[in-house]
């Protein structure tokens, strides 16, 4: 079962239903039911981090909304915006059965080009990649873990 999965991030609860013979959990910042999949487990156990440990507000966050990445329609997994609306965080959540490679760090980099957050996110619930892009500098530093909220 996929809630078995042990993923490394702090224990949660979390709301769940069953219909038709699928389970499904309750996303607290779209405010509804979605299907879960191994993906899903690892991005609602990723958002209660980012909202409970790290103080993320849910008002400043949005969850798989379209992008434009060279004239094709994409989906980001999860969007942490500043206080002004802007796009700051952007995260990347792979299914705990998938090995981050070199194509994930290629896929939100893609996402990236229009979006030019400060910090990429990349985890699969039991890796977490935390990466601080330097515009000026034209680098990247990887850091231990997402900063915590501040205003």
């Amino acid at each position: 079962m996929i809630t078995d999965q042990k993923l490394n991030l702090p224990l949660y609860s979390f709301k769940f239903k069953t219909s038709k013979n699928k389970q499904y959990i309750f996303d607290e910042i779209r405010k509804k039911f979605v299907y879960l999949s191994p993906e899903e487990w690892v991005r609602q156990n990723f958002l209660k981090y980012l909202v409970n440990n790290r103080k993320y507000p849910p008002s400043l966050i949005s969850i798989e909304k379209k992008i434009k990445v060279l004239k094709t329609s994409k989906r980001f997994d999860i969007m942490i915006h500043n206080q002004n609306g802007n796009p700051n965080i952007m995260v990347e959540c792979k299914s705990y059965k998938y090995n981050i490679n070199q194509n994930a760090f290629d896929q939100i980099s893609r996402y990236n080009l229009n979006l030019n957050v400060n910090l990429i996110i990349i985890t699969n619930g039991i890796s977490h990649y935390y990466i601080n892009i330097d515009y000026e500098k034209n680098k990247f530093i990887f850091l231990d873990n997402i900063p915590i909220f501040k205003l």
